[in-house]
């Protein structure tokens, strides 16, 4: 059996896309729709399945459920997250992915971090911003209070002027 390449009608081959994306795609900073988006988990779901989800949210292509759907194993209304075709019950019992129904590894999104990982965390992000200046950090500070940024996010900025010797000793060897 002969197996056909994508291709048009006529047989031709497709060619790439004809033009680049020159940057990529920012969502609209006050959106309430956007955050709510954002906000909502994707749990229940193989590899396959979670990247596509992943990429509706990232390029807002996401449509969240208004009202919940029924069940294609247990027949209840019971299905609360958009592009889930079956409960969060069915598939835990089940062992599939809540969207194609496949047995593959479930991916867990959601790792609880442990209060040692939370004091680590938070005493990094307060050495970060001991090292910078007063503007800079009351700047990065306001910025993770509104949630535009993450502590990931605040750059590392170092003690930069502890690298220089103020000292004149090549001075007064190049004297002698």
């Amino acid at each position: 059996m002969v197996q056909k390449v994508s291709s048009r009608g006529s047989g031709a081959k497709k060619g790439g896309q004809k033009y680049q994306n020159t940057f990529a795609y920012s969502h609209n900073k006050g959106s309430k729709t956007t955050k709510k988006i954002l906000s909502l988990p994707v749990d229940g779901l193989c590899q396959h399945c979670t990247d596509m989800v992943v990429w509706r949210k990232q390029y807002r292509k996401y449509k969240p459920l208004t009202a919940p759907k029924k069940c294609v194993s247990c027949e209840l209304k019971k299905v609360k997250k958009a592009y889930h075709v079956i409960c969060d019950d069915c598939a835990q019992k089940k062992g599939v992915c809540a969207k194609c129904l496949e047995s593959n590894s479930i991916v867990d999104t959601h790792n609880p971090k442990t209060s040692e990982q939370v004091l680590k965390e938070e005493q990094d992000l307060e050495r970060r911003l001991g090292n910078m200046r007063e503007r800079e950090r009351r700047s990065y500070m306001r910025k993770l209070e509104r949630g535009d940024i993450q502590a990931e996010d605040v750059p590392d900025m170092g003690e930069e002027d502890s690298d220089f010797d103020f000292s004149d000793s090549e001075d007064e060897e190049d004297e002698e």
